[in-house]
């Protein structure tokens, strides 16, 4: 499921609970719209632009009506991410649609500290001018280090800097689910290891 230099330390949603939580997401997003009319959908590649499928999904199976989805990649927004990768994946950003004068519904699987989201927002600025931008995510895992906050929320989740969120996506992953994990601590997997094998590897046995 996971690298093995990560543990599962909780599961936060299986595949109902995933499903059910993007069924609430939906009708609330058109319930504070009064409607679906002037709602556009726009997903923070990768995931973040699938659930926004589902969820456009979901409002079409009540409302009777397609919205129209948007793909943002945000990669060259984010200084901090373009210096941290040497060769930074860039996918394609598809947003076929005028967004002036409408309500663009932003997606993302998990906020953070909010710079993906600032990113997002500085890329849309590009497209038009939206008469409003609402964030809709599947967690809010807290820890912001920039003033934004989410407008709808499947589940907000206490995290520390340590941990890590990792959403799961059938069509992506093979299964649907939100997982929290945190990295294998390297010292105390020395530990577990006897006194003679240390020694073989060249780790001090008193460590």
């Amino acid at each position: 499921m996971f690298a093995s230099d990560y543990k599962v330390t909780a599961v936060l949603m299986d595949d109902r609970s995933l499903h059910r939580t993007l069924s609430r997401l939906a009708h609330q997003i058109v319930e504070s719209n009064r409607g679906a009319e002037n709602l556009v959908f726009v997903g923070i590649l990768t995931r973040g632009a699938q659930l926004a499928e589902r969820l456009i999904e979901k409002i079409d199976s009540f409302e009777g009506r397609r919205l129209p989805l948007g793909m943002l990649d945000i990669t060259f927004y984010r200084d901090d991410m373009l210096r941290s990768l040497k060769k930074p994946r860039v996918q394609a950003t598809n947003i076929p649609f005028d967004i002036d004068g409408k309500v663009v519904m932003l997606v993302d699987d998990v906020l953070y500290t909010g710079r993906t989201i600032r990113a997002a927002l500085d890329a849309l600025m590009d497209f038009g001018r939206p008469a409003r931008i609402q964030l809709a995510v599947l967690i809010d895992r807290g820890h912001r280090e920039l003033p934004i906050k989410a407008d709808f929320i499947g589940q907000e989740v206490k995290t520390t800097a340590g941990e890590e969120v990792r959403v799961k996506l059938k069509n992506l992953d093979g299964e649907d689910g939100v997982y929290l994990v945190e990295p294998i601590d390297e010292k105390k997997s020395k530990n577990l290891v006897d006194p003679l094998t240390k020694v073989a590897k060249g780790i001090d046995p008193s460590d």
